[in-house]
């Protein structure tokens, strides 16, 4: 059901941009955006991993690492993944004070997750170990390759747009609906889109991410953490490129200066209260056998200042 309803929306954001190019050229657009589109699609099958890693400047760390806590969550992220039968995925960090995470990748085999600096330096390892096994649930449902694809296209839908805006259209007698529809609904309509693969996702994605860490608490607690600190540090990465928000486990854009109309993600306090609903008794053992309460603050994998020093 989940793969249906994804590819019905890729379908959807594909016609929106069909759509717009229809606007600009006639049939003719419409088929020249159809090609790009269908380009764009396997251009993103094959290089979106890249592309996102490379955007947020993120760095591939290793259980060797020389920072005994960035070498602590590399293992426990090693760890989690050979529980829930994974393959290894890429481990990175991104310098960045925001709390905040995600995958990428096209399949299991090729898949990379994300931690930002503020992550590691703000969260107990319980409780970084509860985001990471989130993200790995979304590599281990192929959600990655889904959600990569959403956000090239929302972004090529909203250049296609302001594209529009100053060359599409009839200049003799321009059609101000039509111009409308380029600036505003366009654009929202893929957000739209963009919004309802992620809502669909990442409830699954916790419950599932609860199972392979074996403590939905911690996840839970994270998440609280994540969004207080979401909406107190700007991500200034993130928001010059906000087609990539619904990427993270937490909307990146919450402390930035401009309202969201419409969240890629869902309420938090509905997250949350759903991983509380889960009984430990009912999920498979503890994954890393940390006995710690949610919230110590002590041991080799806590750094004060980040651990970048």
């Amino acid at each position: 059901m989940n793969t249906a309803k994804t590819f019905m929306l890729l379908a959807a954001m594909t016609a929106i941009f069909m759509g717009v190019g229809y606007l600009i050229g006639g049939a003719g657009g419409m088929a020249i955006a159809f090609v790009v589109a269908a380009g764009m699609n396997v251009f993103s099958y094959w290089n979106s991993d890249k592309m996102i890693l490379s955007a947020y400047r993120a760095v591939e760390v290793g259980p060797d690492h020389r920072d005994p806590s960035i070498a602590t969550y590399a293992q426990d992220v090693l760890t989690m993944a050979h529980k829930a039968q994974m393959p290894r995925p890429r481990i990175y960090v991104i310098q960045n004070p925001q709390p905040n995470a995600f995958a990428t990748g096209r399949n299991p085999e090729n898949a990379a997750v994300a931690a930002t600096t503020g992550l590691l330096s703000m969260l107990s390892r319980q409780e970084i170990a509860g985001v990471m096994a989130h993200e790995l649930a979304h590599v281990k449902s192929h959600d990655t390759l889904t959600m990569t694809v959403a956000a090239t296209l929302a972004g090529a839908i909203g250049m296609l747009a302001n594209f529009a805006m100053f060359f599409g259209g009839d200049r003799e007698r321009p059609n101000p609906i039509a111009m409308i529809a380029m600036m505003i609904f366009a654009p929202m309509a893929a957000a739209v889109v963009q919004m309802a693969i992620s809502r669909s996702r990442e409830y699954e994605a916790d419950r599932l991410g609860a199972e392979i860490a074996g403590d939905p608490q911690w996840l839970a607690s994270a998440l609280q953490k994540i969004q207080h600190g979401a909406r107190q540090v700007h991500n200034e990465d993130a928001e010059r490129q906000p087609a990539t928000a619904h990427m993270f486990i937490i909307n990146p854009l919450a402390g930035g200066l401009r309202d969201n109309l419409f969240s890629t993600h869902p309420a938090t306090e509905n997250r949350v209260a759903q991983l509380q609903a889960l009984k430990v008794d009912d999920l498979p053992g503890n994954a890393l056998g940390l006995d710690d309460p949610i919230g110590r603050r002590s041991g080799p994998w806590v750094a004060k200042k980040g651990p970048w020093g």
